[in-house]
């Protein structure tokens, strides 16, 4: 029998559900192998000056995991494939750029809560379609939130789309026709970079997400919107400043640019920029999503356009696309914006976001990376020589995703990067472990870069 008692201090939410995500850190991290016996209920309750029925519920969950067996009086065991489950989960993590899980399941319980309201209130009314471009006192919900980032627009002017890729290709089907060209940064969100190509449209690669290099883009081609991720962008990590933006947004207007502004990270910082539909509000196409910022799982998101008419184009894109955006998931949003709930949903997932940005900047703080303060994944810039596709290939085999950056590539690859994603469902001790396989293997680079010079 093992004698693992874990720390449960810093995790958050209810303690049976602190204990399950120590016990899957130290099943993940190795530290609680196959095959071992967990401490007795009543004894580790003691140990923790717990009561029995929170070890029990802890226990319960780690079962409902697939972690660990209960073999009656002989006690509860962990499973031989429970490792494997754990780092596997991690792997998809670290590969997909999603919001870290705040411990506690403070998600999932408010999940629970607002379903149950929504089905409460909303009755048989939320299993039925729904009017196209969603419910007005959602979308009402929705201009309130992004009035947050200075974006002052009537609520005819905000549509639900299912979720931020919906949304976008919404947009994109609305103003853009095939053969036409759209600015962005040198690598771009491979969602957008999919759109373009499904519509055939000609992605134009700035030099830099900057005021000056759109002007000479808009010089040199017939440009006719501007794709851009403001804050945090996916993947460089990089947030253009409010004076550039400013600057960005004049020559917009000058040119007579259409900017699909994809504003997915833009609440998370703890003092949010304005967006930049606020500084050209009569061009910009705005993207909210909830997907980046709380959960991928609810699939809904405020688009808002620059005239009500625009809107009704864009609702019809909807409508095509998707039918509609899920009802439920929505009235749930809006249940969260009206008693405080998103907020603190929010502050969870970017507390979270912190801790591991700021994890990684110490773990590989002798490489070139870029990272936001609350941002969950960061750039990491390959020495000259490097293969990117070739170091995620053996990151991918020690269980640690990293995407490459030609992956990302708007035009050909000028430089050998790698995005690493720090969120997902991974607890904090394996996303350290997985940060520091990823510090190992760059050390080894370095070595095998010096055998050759």
């Amino acid at each position: 029998m093992t004698d693992w008692i874990p720390d449960l201090n810093g995790r958050n939410g209810p303690k049976y559900r602190a204990l399950a995500e120590a016990l899957t850190a130290a099943i993940g991290t190795g530290v609680l192998k196959p095959g071992a016996r967990l401490p007795p209920q009543r004894e580790l309750a003691q140990a923790l000056g717990l009561d029995l029925t929170t070890i029990t519920r802890a226990y319960n969950v780690a079962r409902q995991r697939g972690l660990i067996d209960g073999r009656g009086k002989a006690g509860s065991f962990v499973r031989e494939t429970a490792t494997h489950a754990v780092q596997a989960a991690a792997q998809v993590d670290t590969g997909l750029n999603t919001p870290p899980v705040p411990s506690g399941g403070i998600v999932q319980d408010a999940m629970r809560k607002a379903f149950e309201q929504a089905l409460g209130q909303g009755g048989g009314a939320l299993l039925q379609y729904q009017a196209a471009g969603g419910d007005p006192v959602i979308c009402q919900a929705g201009a309130d939130l992004a009035a947050r980032l200075g974006l002052k627009r009537s609520t005819d002017q905000f549509a639900l789309s299912a979720g931020g890729q919906n949304g976008l290709m919404a947009i994109s089907r609305a103003i853009l026709v095939a053969g036409a060209k759209v600015a962005c940064g040198e690598f771009v969100y491979p969602g957008f970079r999919a759109i373009a190509a499904r519509l055939g449209v000609e992605l134009v690669p700035l030099q830099a997400m900057t005021a000056a290099a759109l002007d000479l883009a808009c010089r040199q081609n017939d440009i006719a919107a501007l794709y851009v991720v403001p804050t945090n962008d996916n993947p460089t990590a990089a947030t253009i400043p409010f004076p550039e933006r400013q600057r960005i947004a004049e020559v917009a207007q000058r040119h007579g640019l259409q900017i699909i502004e994809d504003d997915a990270y833009g609440l998370l910082p703890r003092d949010p920029l304005p967006a930049i539909a606020s500084l050209v509000p009569d061009r910009t196409w705005h993207i909210l999503s909830t997907s980046k910022i709380i959960s991928p799982a609810l699939r809904i998101a405020f688009v808002s356009a620059p005239t009500v008419t625009d809107t009704l184009r864009l609702t019809a894109e909807v409508q095509d696309i998707a039918v509609m955006p899920p009802p439920l998931n929505a009235a749930m949003v809006a249940y969260w914006l009206r008693d405080g709930t998103f907020d603190s949903l929010m502050s969870a997932v970017r507390a979270e976001a912190e801790w591991r940005s700021d994890l990684a900047g110490r773990i590989l703080r002798d490489h070139s990376i870029s990272r936001h303060p609350q941002g969950y994944h960061v750039w990491l810039k390959l020495p000259e020589g490097a293969s990117a596709s070739m170091l995620s290939q053996k990151l991918a085999a020690a269980g640690v995703g990293a995407i490459p950056s030609d992956r990302f590539a708007a035009g050909k690859v000028a430089a050998q990067a790698l995005r690493v994603s720090l969120g997902g469902a991974a607890p904090r001790a394996m996303v350290e472990a997985a940060l520091r396989q990823l510090a190992g293997h760059l050390s080894l680079l370095d070595v095998e870069r010096a055998d050759f010079v």
